[in-house]
C-alpha cells in the first residue's frame, strides 16, 4: 500500500503536507471522496471531537480505519462508528499504541490471572490533546490494557481528579474492581516532572513489571519455600508491589536467594507505532480481525467515561467546584 492523499482543513498544513510528500491534500472527508481516488484505507489523528463525523463518513465510503484513541468522544458515537463498521464489513481498529509494545506483547501470551494491577503514567505537561482530560488522553492505554488482560466485566469504579494547568482534569487516581475480584489502581498526570509508564501486576507465584517506556519485562516467581501465607497473599493481591523487595527481606532472602527467582523474559525489538501500523495494514489485506477491536476501544472508553463520572461525583461530594472552570 502507499500513500494516496491526506486530508487537512488548515491551509499551511496542507501547503506543508504537499510539498513533503508530493500528494494531493483536501480539506473536507466529502472533497477527498469526492476525488474517486480508489482509496482501501485510512489512518484518522482528528481531535477527538471530530473522530464520530470523519470516520463515519469514510466507513460508510467503505474505507478501512485505523482511529486514533479514544474511538470516540461519546459512547452513542462509538457504539454507531462500530454498528457502521460491522455493517459495512469494515475494519475499525482503535489507536491504543500500548497493545504493540514489545513489553506487552511478550508478555500477554503468558498470563495466567491477574488478580492486583498497579499502573501508572506520568507526562510533562505539554499544550496538546487538552481537548479530553487525563483520562482520555494517557489514562484510557493502561485501561485498554488492563480490560484485556482481567478479562472480567467491571464491578465497581472510585475515582478522584482535579485539573491543574489546563480547564480539565490533569491527575486522576482511580480504582476499579472486578466481577472477577480483580483489583485495580491507576494513577495518571500530565502535569508531571518526569516520564513514567509502568504498569506491575500480580497472578499466581509471580509478579510481573512492564516498562513501556523501555520496552522491559520482568517477571519475579515464588517458589515452594516462600512462607505460604505470604504466597497467598501475593497471590491474592494483597501486597503493593512497592512492597515486594521488603517481602524478601523479611523473609531473610536476598533479590537473588531461595523463595524468589527475577527472571527477564526475551522481548523481540520493534516500535510500537510501526507494530501498529504494520497490523493494522496485514488485518486489511488478509481481512482479518485487528489485534484491537472497535469493541474493545468501545469498551476502553466506556470505563473512560464511568471514571469520568466518578470523578464528578466526587467532586460534588468533596466540594472542589472551586478547582473547576465553568463549563470545564
Amino acid at each position: 500500500m502507499a500513500l494516496i492523499a491526506a486530508l487537512e482543513p488548515d491551509p499551511a498544513r496542507a501547503a506543508g503536507a504537499v510539498e513533503q510528500y508530493g500528494i494531493p491534500v483536501f480539506a473536507t472527508p466529502d472533497a477527498l471522496l469526492a476525488a474517486d481516488l480508489h482509496l482501501d484505507a485510512a489512518s484518522v489523528a482528528v481531535p477527538t471531537m471530530h473522530h464520530h463525523a470523519v470516520a463515519s463518513a469514510l466507513l460508510d465510503a467503505g474505507l478501512d480505519l485505523l482511529v486514533e484513541k479514544p474511538l470516540a468522544a461519546t459512547l452513542a458515537e462509538a457504539d454507531e462508528l462500530v454498528a457502521l463498521s460491522e455493517k459495512k464489513n469494515r475494519i475499525l481498529q482503535p489507536g491504543h499504541l500500548e497493545r504493540f509494545n514489545p513489553a506487552v506483547l511478550a508478555v500477554q501470551p503468558q498470563l495466567r490471572r491477574p488478580m492486583f494491577f498497579e499502573a501508572h503514567r506520568l507526562s510533562i505537561f505539554t499544550p496538546r490533546a487538552l481537548d479530553v482530560d487525563v483520562v482520555l488522553d494517557l489514562m484510557i492505554h493502561d485501561l485498554d490494557i488492563v480490560l484485556t488482560f482481567a478479562n472480567s466485566p467491571v464491578r465497581e469504579v472510585r475515582a478522584v481528579g482535579l485539573p491543574i494547568l489546563s480547564p480539565r482534569v490533569d491527575i486522576a487516581n482511580v480504582r476499579v474492581e472486578f466481577e472477577s475480584g480483580c483489583v485495580a489502581n491507576f494513577t495518571a498526570s500530565r502535569v508531571s516532572t518526569e516520564r513514567v509508564r509502568k504498569l506491575r501486576f500480580f497472578e499466581p507465584r509471580q509478579y510481573v513489571s512492564i516498562d513501556y517506556a523501555r520496552r522491559d519485562l520482568l517477571v519475579i516467581r515464588l517458589d515452594g519455600s516462600v512462607p505460604q501465607e505470604i504466597a497467598a497473599a501475593l497471590e491474592g493481591g494483597r501486597i503493593d508491589p512497592a512492597a515486594l523487595a521488603q517481602l524478601a527481606a523479611s523473609v531473610g532472602q536476598s533479590a537473588a536467594g531461595p523463595g524468589l527467582s527475577f527472571v527477564k523474559p526475551t522481548v523481540a525489538p520493534g516500535e510500537p507505532l510501526r507494530l501498529e501500523i504494520e497490523s493494522f495494514l496485514n488485518s486489511v489485506r488478509e481481512r482479518t480481525a485487528p489485534r484491537v477491536t472497535a469493541r474493545q476501544g468501545r469498551n476502553a472508553l466506556a470505563l473512560a467515561l464511568e471514571i469520568q463520572a466518578s470523578m464528578a461525583a466526587h467532586a460534588e461530594r468533596a466540594g472542589l467546584k472551586d478547582f473547576f472552570e465553568p463549563g470545564a
